[in-house]
């Protein structure tokens, strides 16, 4: 049983080693799975690569399945799925909270992203769902862009020291994890209002966890 109450999981442990040219030469090295996935951009815009349009483009057709059905409809839920972790894959690795070049789909990596995924929703919530999610941009915009400060800083700590101080990673980690849980209530993956959280526990405990 996971001490988990929100229907999305951010984790990932901090690398104890880093390649420093992998790390010189990271943005370069994401090329081509930015170019498919995107990666980069504020919550609202990250989705922007080629990949990142298709998913828009389905979640578009499931808002209006679920306003008729209050169901997201489960084989187009699946790929969805799978570009979204493939997304996160991308910007953690962007972000040096992971070292191992991300998979291009599906695939294991460090990051430990699980979604419990809603089965009935809130048609109210889901009609006005982009004005609901209004405040958390607002406060992500601005953690984002400390973020971006501390991720620059990481950067220069990883090739001098070879190591991400633990402190920036955690913020880093959390930042990820808020805007995560923001963007799965948007892609109406979950239909639970996300917290204004950087912690990894919010509450009551969740069993039953599935990969996303």
């Amino acid at each position: 049983m996971r001490q988990q109450s929100y229907p999305l999981s951010y984790e990932i442990s901090r690398p104890e080693h880093y390649n420093r040219w992998s790390v010189a030469f990271r943005l370069i090295l994401a090329i081509p799975q930015l170019i498919l996935v995107g990666g980069l951009g504020p919550a609202l815009g990250r989705g922007n690569g080629l990949l990142g349009a298709v998913l828009g483009v389905l979640v578009l057709f499931a808002w209006f399945a679920i306003l008729f059905t209050r169901r997201f409809p489960a084989g187009m839920r699946e790929f969805c799925h799978l570009l979204f972790r493939w997304l996160q894959n991308v910007r953690a690795y962007v972000l040096l909270q992971a070292e191992p070049y991300p998979p291009f789909g599906a695939g294991p990596y460090p990051l430990d992203l699980r979604i419990v995924s809603a089965e009935h929703y809130n048609r109210w919530a889901v009609f006005f769902r982009i004005i609901l999610v209004i405040p958390h941009v607002v406060v992500l915009f601005f953690l984002e862009i400390a973020q971006a400060f501390v991720t620059l800083l990481a950067w220069f700590a990883i090739l001098f020291t070879g190591q991400y101080p633990a402190g920036m990673f955690t913020f880093s980690v959390g930042v990820s994890r808020w805007s995560a849980r923001v963007e799965a209530y948007l892609y109406l993956f979950v239909d639970e209002y996300p917290p204004f959280s950087l912690a990894s526990q919010t509450g009551a405990p969740m069993a039953g966890t599935q990969p996303a």
